[in-house]
């Protein structure tokens, strides 16, 4: 944290501009040695020179901390987006002594160690970098705006209320000017017992990420796989009339009226068969299903998993299924926009509201750890037990927004941002 470092923040070239960041003790020095430190936090039109020589003509910014991104001392070089410009301006600071190149993450993690954003925020920033569709960066802004920790931080400090009259009771019990508990703790218990159980019940943030999972499945020749190129908008999958066609467990994300989806290519469910690649085939399909948000079975009526969506896909060529939700032909199109249009309305309920905080996995267990703790301490009547449970609820709250953790889980989340981030 005493380096200095710096990185190309924005998109690699060529482009139109490309921003390099510097942060640390010694930004002000570099900017002295490419020429001058300009005015604070005013963006002004400097010559940038290595030596004698004149690398570009940029904007730049000069940010003393600790009122910055990082929380350090920080500039911006705002350059002219050609590689051989950048890689000039590059290799110069490369030179500069005690600066050095950033690691991917590390001005977010700085960030984060200098209290300028918290660990739910910093989830916020990865799931945004990484948004595809307006829910999954909706939902991002919300976390990285600190609509969640806000909650979180809510919850710790009634929790530290009701703690120190506990704690107090414990303490001071042979004292006259010290009551005992607050007659209104069971209620106070049971609201923020609600109000995790109430949160945990939210939809997952791994079905917005990674969008809802859609199986396609049944037996061989059905028309699987030409249903599912019809859906992602492509040949992906390879069609013939030529049963056991598909071998195996074929995959696309696809964004269908701006939701996320997972849509899987199966192969051809029978019976008993001779061919092990197929038999593994089939047994992955299985898998497969059980996994799934929801089921297309283009199978024979009722022979498909409970809750399936029955669909008649070749209509152009055999009659539909009585019971069918759609019938369609993924050969001509006929139906498939109403069967789009079905997914897109039934995926909207497994996923957060848009702008609404949506818990990743690692949240939702630590908000588990806190609502068990929490219910431990409202069937106490030892003291003692009860401060020691919510002590362990108020760990989890921490661990959530990062007063606690390892820095082990710290190097996984701000592993996955880009260098310059």
């Amino acid at each position: 944290m005493s380096d200095t470092i710096y990185a190309l923040s924005s998109g690699a070239p060529p482009a139109g501009v490309g921003v390099i960041r510097i942060s640390g003790p010694q930004a002000s020095a570099v900017l002295a040695r490419l020429g001058r430190v300009p005015a604070a936090r005013r963006a002004t039109l400097m010559t940038l020179r290595d030596g004698g020589e004149v690398l570009d003509s940029a904007l730049v910014l000069w940010l003393p901390g600790p009122g910055t991104a990082t929380g350090e001392d920080c500039a911006e070089l705002h350059c002219h987006g050609g590689r051989a410009v950048i890689a000039a301006v590059l290799r110069a600071l490369s030179a500069v002594p005690g600066l050095r190149a950033a690691e991917a993450g590390e001005f977010t993690r700085r960030a984060f160690a200098n209290g300028r954003i918290d660990l739910a925020e910093a989830v916020g920033l990865a799931d945004l970098l990484s948004a595809e569709t307006e829910l999954q960066r909706r939902a991002a802004q919300a976390m990285l705006g600190g609509a969640f920790s806000r909650v979180v931080a809510g919850w710790r400090d009634d929790l530290l209320t009701i703690s120190a009259s506990i704690e107090a009771a414990i303490d001071f019990a042979d004292e006259d000017d010290v009551g005992g508990l607050p007659a209104d703790l069971a209620r106070r218990l049971a609201a923020l017992a609600d109000a995790l159980a109430q949160w945990l019940s939210r939809p997952r943030a791994e079905a917005l990420r990674e969008g809802v999972r859609v199986v396609i499945a049944g037996p061989p020749n059905a028309g699987k796989s030409t249903l599912f190129n019809a859906l992602v908008g492509s040949e992906a999958a390879i069609t013939a009339d030529i049963p056991g066609t598909t071998r195996d467990v074929l995959s696309r994300p696809v964004a269908i009226g701006g939701v996320p989806f997972t849509l899987i290519d199966t192969a051809g469910l029978r019976g008993e068969t001779d061919d092990t690649i197929e038999a593994i085939g089939i047994a992955r399909a299985q898998a497969a299903m059980a996994e799934a948000d929801i089921v297309l079975w283009l199978g024979p009526e009722g022979e498909g998993p409970i809750g399936a969506w029955e669909i008649s896909a070749r209509a152009d060529v055999a009659s539909a299924k009585a019971s069918a939700r759609h019938v369609l032909s993924a050969m001509t199109g006929m139906g498939v926009l109403a069967l789009c249009h079905d997914l897109v309305q039934t995926a909207r309920d497994l996923l957060p509201a848009p702008g609404e905080a949506a818990l990743n996995r690692r949240q939702r267990d630590l908000i588990a750890e806190a609502l068990h703790a929490i219910e431990e301490a409202q069937v106490r009547e030892d003291l003692l037990l009860m401060a020691e449970a919510l002590r362990m609820a108020r760990v989890a709250f921490d661990r959530i927004i990062g007063r606690a953790g390892t820095e082990d889980m710290l190097d996984a989340l701000f592993g996955q941002f880009c260098i310059g981030k």
